[in-house]
This record gives C-alpha cells, structure tokens and sequence, in this order.
C-alpha cells in the first residue's frame, strides 16, 4: 500500500494549523479565491481515508513551483472541491537537476527507485531496457504501467514537500536514452571513483546518472552509454543492489549541494 503524509485535524476549540499536513497535488491553475475541482480519487482519499470535512484545511500543489493552504468548499461520495486561501512561492527543489536512467528490472524494485529517489529530489526518470534486464514492458500493457509509476512518483512528491513533479518516459533500448548535463554510468569495475567527480559537481546544472539492472551493465551497454557521453563511475569499494545505487548517490549529491 502506498504511503501518503499523514493529515492532522485539529482537537474541538483548537485554531487550525496555518501548515496542513494534510498535502496533494492538483494540476489546475492555482491563486487566492480560485474554486477547485478535486478529482474522484483524491476526494475518496480525503474522505475515507483522512476523514477530512468541509471547512477543513490542506495544502495543494501543482508540481510548477510553490504550494497552497486550501479549504475543502465540498467533500461529498466522489466529488470533492476546494477553494484557494493563500499561495507560497516556495521551492524545496535541488540547486542541481539530477536526472536518473534507471535499467528495466522486476517492477517492484523499480517502484522502490522511482519512490526513494522522488523523496530525494530527483529531477526525472528514464526507464530502460538494457542487455541484462529482466523487465520486459509489452506495447500493450505500457500505459497502464507508466500510469502506476506516475501515482507512485506524485505520492513521494505529495509525502515529502516537493513542489515539483519528476519527469517519467520509458525507452526501448539504452540508444534511446538522452543524457542531460554531467552524464555517469555507475559501473563498479570503472577507473573513475566518487571523489574524482565530486568537486566538479559545483561547476553544472545537470547531472544524468545511469544505473544497470540486475547483474550490472554489460560491455554492449557500456558501449552505448560511452557513444552518449557517459563516463563510468565506481562509487565506492561494494556493490549495491540496483534500488540502492540510485539513491545512495542522489543522497551523496545531496549531501555535496
């Protein structure tokens, strides 16, 4: 079950918080006094999931900067709306876009990624296929699929206080992949380590980490990435799991910003 931030309703003759816990994205146009069409779900979640009630206060974003405080005009079965008290030019966004390739494998260790790393600010997500991935997305299921890993990104981004949502596309092959910035491929044989790299971090914008599947990237992965611009990486003396290398160094970024 997908975790969501906890709302806090206040005690009978408390003040309301002036900061909801209570947090959810909304992709409308937002500015004070503007009446909101919550969607079915989210009205659901409201509801009977936070036992929220009209009158009752949340905090809506649009993943385009900022955030809201918002007060619920109508929470009926499936139908819920809100109206906007006040907006925050707020951003809780990395100084550096961090964009992350991470290579197709089993569908719960992906959604382990798109989760820790949405949390730890990633920019986007490019999923792959790469000679050693066990994850083969069909034509025909792909949608549905990508719907899922969508929910699964808004949810981190609601939970941690984003103001951005991260981009999601999926590629067919490594060739398809299109690196931004500062492009690294971890690859625990590389010759390059963390500290090479580190320091000139300072010096870009963007930064594009590529992460092999299971097993790591093969030498034809390894190709490609390098027709690309990637420059392997080996961070530090293990081997991580492929859901642990991308967040351990999207935190180790972190950390360096």
């Amino acid at each position: 079950m997908l975790a969501r931030w906890p709302c806090l309703r206040p005690n009978k003759g408390m003040l309301q918080s002036s900061s909801p816990r209570c947090r959810i994205f909304l992709p409308a146009d937002m500015h004070p006094g503007q009446e909101i069409v919550i969607p079915a779900d989210q009205a659901h979640y409201l509801r009977h999931v936070m036992r929220l009630n009209s009158g009752d206060v949340l905090t809506v974003f649009n993943g385009r900067g900022g955030e809201c405080r918002a007060s619920i005009t109508g929470l009926a079965k499936a139908y819920a709306s809100c109206r906007i008290e006040d907006c925050d030019d707020i951003s809780r966004e990395m100084p550096l876009a961090v964009h992350i390739i991470q290579s197709a494998n089993k569908s719960e260790k992906i959604e382990t990624v798109l989760q820790k790393c949405t949390e730890l600010g990633a920019a986007g997500f490019q999923i792959a296929a790469s000679e050693r991935s066990q994850f083969k997305l069909q034509e025909g299921k792909r949608e549905a699929r990508l719907e899922r890993w969508r929910k699964i990104i808004i949810e981190a981004a609601e939970q941690s206080g984003r103001t951005a949502i991260p981009e999601l596309t999926y590629c067919r092959a490594l060739s398809e992949v299109r690196p931004r910035g500062l492009a690294l491929a971890l690859h625990p044989g590389a010759t390059t380590c963390w500290p090479e790299v580190r320091e000139s971090l300072h010096g870009v914008s963007e930064v594009t980490l590529a992460i092999g599947p299971e097993g790591g990237f093969g030498e034809r992965d390894l190709a490609e990435l390098g027709k690309q611009g990637f420059h392997s990486l080996a961070f530090g003396p293990r081997v991580m799991r492929t859901e642990t290398a991308a967040p351990a160094l999207l935190a180790a970024i972190s950390a360096v910003l």
